[in-house]
């Protein structure tokens, strides 16, 4: 009974959940191995966000040279195309899974449809709401971090990385930002649950108690600049231009992927993509649970993780009692 999966969901992947094996002990190498493939290839969203940031920095994005001085002229090109990303990668998933539903019902978590109107959203419904604050919020402060990035390597403020001088290591920072960013996305959500920050600035994002490609960048402005703060990292470890625009891309553009609110992209009855994570589904329904990812264990450390059976969710349930209290 431990063991059973969570009623009240149109789809629940195998449970119980695991945790990256990475940091288990004793270590088990060949698991480890295994998790590092699935989360990378053959195509993966972490692949695709590489490559999207190879293409943007080669063909879409201002020399340095240009960036050492301030101008509206570059500025704004490196707005525009992350506008037209995230509307490509946002939009892109809702037209498939929510206007022409061309997968159905299948593999998507909750059973209930999003939201068309609701007195809580600022523009009165769920996707024009989610739309506002992701594209007039979201990736205004994405290009601003982005710019703010490239301007101190232009000038020298922030440590370069190139490809001659250590290529070990500048393949490696693509796969340590990923750790980076759980790391920091558990210990910024933990802050933001506090309930005063919660209250006035988190609850906005946590309007989306089911959860479409929009919800994921849809976010208060201050909340955008604690987020996608990560960035600012590469003031300490030295990074190359196209670092920096995956570490950008990748918290922004998975934001969309990971709230699809389907376990995956199917092609032939076969999931060829995954998407939505069904851990952080289940934030967003139960709240006070599942504040990190599954590439670190926070959430098992310190008592906040479900595993999606009916177990941890009679244990969550006493925690989002609390949780809901200190709200009132």
């Amino acid at each position: 009974m431990s063991d059973a999966p969570l009623k009240g969901w149109s789809h629940v992947p195998n449970v119980p959940l695991t945790v990256s094996p990475i940091f288990q002990w004793p270590p088990r190498p060949g698991h480890i191995l295994s998790w590092i493939w699935s989360s990378w290839f053959l195509i993966t969203e972490r692949l695709i966000v590489v490559v999207i940031a190879l293409i943007s920095f080669q063909w879409f994005q201002p020399p340095l040279q240009d960036t050492q001085t301030w101008a509206i002229g570059w500025v704004a090109e490196m707005w525009v195309r992350n506008m037209i990303l995230m509307i490509a990668v946002a939009g892109g998933l809702h037209l498939y899974f929510y206007t022409f539903t061309k997968q159905g019902q299948r593999l998507k978590y909750d059973p209930r449809p999003l939201m068309k109107t609701g007195r809580q959203f600022t523009l009165g419904g769920q996707i024009r709401d989610n739309m506002f604050w992701t594209l007039a919020s979201g990736v205004t402060v994405w290009t601003a971090y982005e710019c703010l990035l490239f301007w101190a390597l232009a000038n020298g403020y922030a440590p370069m990385l190139t490809w001659a001088a250590n290529p070990v290591w500048f393949v490696a920072l693509f796969l340590l930002i990923p750790i980076w960013e759980s790391f920091y996305f558990y210990w910024i959500h933990r802050f933001l649950h506090i309930p005063f920050f919660y209250k006035h600035v988190h609850a906005l994002h946590h309007r989306n108690i089911n959860v479409g490609p929009w919800s994921g960048l849809s976010m208060h402005p201050v909340e955008h600049l604690i987020f996608l703060g990560s960035v600012l990292v590469h003031f300490v470890v030295a990074a190359h231009p196209v670092h920096i625009l995956f570490h950008l891309q990748y918290y922004a553009l998975t934001a969309a992927t990971t709230h699809t609110g389907f376990e995956g992209l199917l092609v032939k009855d076969e999931t060829r993509l995954r998407l939505g994570t069904f851990h952080h589904q289940m934030h967003h329904r139960y709240f006070e649970c599942n504040y990190g990812s599954l590439e670190l264990p926070w959430d098992k450390w310190f008592g906040s993780f479900h595993d999606g059976t009916q177990a941890a969710d009679d244990r969550i349930r006493e925690r989002r009692k609390t949780f809901t209290n200190g709200r009132t």
